[in-house]
């Protein structure tokens, strides 16, 4: 069991320390620490139950903690109990629930206590198993400002009773950035959120939860077709469309009409309708962008976000013309990410190859990753190639 197939067993093992009356800061911890042991021991002694390791090792370390932190005598109980327990080399598998805990714990993460960002960053840390670098780069602040907004809000869930659960908003939150982060990342989790949103959809009658599903769906329809067999990024004009997922379309379309028909549209119904149009249109020409222009509006009035807005000048300068484009850009912070890489696409598009190519030469030293940084080098190499033929 490698790295990342350990960390799918955190959310149950973690639910189970909460249920035993752990706080959730705490028990946290102490499936860090467990995991952390886990790699070190298992690769010569893996264990026959991996879940019920992590869960008898977790809880030692709960306790463990618990005593150094002087509470011995409010858990005295407890600590009895676990008297005479083996080695963590050789500890013994607990009792494993079959119950999946995933999503009850994306909704206890959601907390009262915390604002919505904060429940955000610490349910992406603690159950969706992503670095603090991660999450700071969703969240566009740097990794030092993350590390210090995790451990506030570990300290104000530290020995807080999760018995009031956040909201579907949060939870909705959370679920979009695991899955950006697993479809556009380093760690898969796309297919996981897939799951716990078709879980949440089954269990709620929302239809923003129904708009996220479906925008799950469409977008992870197209990842066959999104790299080359060399594993470099292929934009999506220049996608093989025969490789998409017609059955994942075909049900991110449905589920995305049921849920506008309901006439209460949000922010993840507008993105789907986006990415519904891109899958509807037989080829890249055919994309209908001034419809995707005015759905680009509707986003722009639900959340005023400038990453939309970045989108935006995308898709007006497809609809309108690239000079139209470069109009709306340059309403917009050129810091956001990705605004070099807008503004050198659309500059190639308006007949400026020399400006374009230093653009994309400078918005590949800015990309948040190797694939968009290989792919941006590229275009930048491509059109100083040309100019000098």
């Amino acid at each position: 069991m490698n790295e990342l197939e350990l960390r799918t067993l955190v959310p149950s093992v973690l639910g189970i320390l909460v249920r035993r009356g752990a706080d959730f800061a705490a028990a946290e911890d102490a499936v860090q620490d467990a995991l952390v042991e886990a790699i070190r021991v298992w690769p010569a002694d893996p264990p026959r139950d991996p879940k019920g390791w992590l869960i008898a090792v977790a809880w030692r370390r709960f306790l463990d903690a618990v005593r150094t932190d002087g509470a011995r005598r409010r858990r005295e109980q407890l600590v009895y109990a676990e008297r005479g327990r083996p080695s963590d080399r050789g500890a013994e598998p607990a009792p494993v629930p079959a119950v999946d805990d995933t999503l009850q714990l994306y909704f206890l993460c959601a907390h009262p206590s915390l604002t919505p960002s904060s429940a955000v960053a610490l349910t992406l840390r603690a159950v969706g198993g992503l670095t603090t670098r991660q999450i700071a780069r969703a969240y566009l602040v740097p990794e030092a400002t993350m590390a210090q907004r995790i451990s506030r809000a570990k300290r104000t869930v530290a020995g807080v009773r999760f018995d009031r659960p956040g909201d579907v908003a949060t939870v909705l939150r959370v679920l979009y950035l695991v899955f950006n982060e697993g479809y556009s990342g380093d760690v898969d989790l796309a297919a996981e959120a897939i799951r716990l949103t078709r879980q949440l959809a089954g269990a709620i009658d929302h239809p923003e939860v129904a708009g996220l599903l479906a925008l799950m769906l469409l977008h992870h329809a197209r990842r066959a077709a999104r790299t080359a067999p060399d594993g470099s990024l292929v934009p999506l004009a220049e996608q093989d469309r025969t490789r998409w997922d017609t059955e994942s379309i075909a049900e991110g379309v449905e589920i995305l009409q049921a849920a506008l028909a309901r006439d209460r549209l949000g922010e993840f119904q507008a993105q789907a309708a986006i990415a519904a149009l891109h899958a509807d249109a037989p080829s890249a020409e055919e994309t209908d962008w001034v419809q995707i222009v005015e759905w680009y509006d509707e986003l722009v009035r639900l959340t005023d976000s400038p990453v939309v807005r970045l989108n935006r000048a995308v898709a007006v300068g497809e609809a309108d013309g690239p000079r139209a484009g470069l109009v709306a850009l340059a309403a917009l912070d050129d810091s956001l990410p990705r605004h070099t890489a807008v503004a050198a696409y659309l500059h190639e598009r308006a007949g400026d190859p020399a400006t374009a190519a230093l653009l994309y030469a400078d918005a590949a030293r800015k990309a948040p990753n190797l694939a968009e940084r290989d792919h941006l080098t590229r275009q930048a190499a491509r059109l100083n190639a040309r100019a000098r033929r």
